[in-house]
């Protein structure tokens, strides 16, 4: 199981889809702190609300194999800037929540993902379970292992640890 490592603001769903994913009940929590138990690291919605607790949160996706941006469909304006993955080295992913409110706009909260640099866009309902499944078996897929050799042949070529380093769309640099 990859290990998830899940970013937004307060009340978008973080805590509640952490206690889904466990097959908790659901129950209000206010996160204080950043919960870095098993497979999923939760954090405070705080640290994506100030720039100051940016660093933070780049500190601790260096635990993770994969980093969520989560907000909830029924978000009023956008909380993450534009190609925001340019700080880490691993995946990043958007997780939109609440897709069941009277209230949502799925389609904008996900251009809005898109435009922050997430690869992949999962739609969820933590209240019905909508979208969880694809999001489980995304988790499930056990993360790539590469070579010190891979590894090093891929960064010399600009590529992720995560690319196809065979796509003709991505040929790199080879010095």
């Amino acid at each position: 199981m990859k290990k998830l490592f899940l970013m937004g603001r307060t009340e978008a769903g973080k805590t509640s889809l952490t206690q889904v994913l466990k097959g908790e009940e659901l129950h209000y929590h206010k996160t204080q702190y950043t919960n870095t138990e098993e497979w999923v690291i939760d954090s405070p919605g705080e640290y994506a609300e100030t720039k100051r607790c940016g660093l933070g949160l780049a500190c601790f996706s260096f635990e993770a194999d994969v980093l969520a941006l989560l907000m909830a469909a029924d978000e009023p304006f956008p909380v993450f800037e534009a190609d925001c993955q340019c700080f880490t080295n691993r995946p990043l992913i958007g997780i939109i929540t609440k897709i069941d409110s009277p209230f949502a706009n799925v389609p904008m909260v996900r251009n809005w993902m898109v435009n922050s640099g997430c690869e992949r866009v999962f739609e969820i309902s933590n209240v019905t379970g909508e979208g969880l499944q694809e999001l489980i078996d995304y988790l499930a897929e056990d993360p790539r292992k590469l070579t010190w050799q891979e590894a090093m042949d891929m960064q010399w070529r600009g590529l992720n640890e995560w690319d196809d380093p065979n796509d003709p769309a991505k040929p790199g640099i080879k010095y």
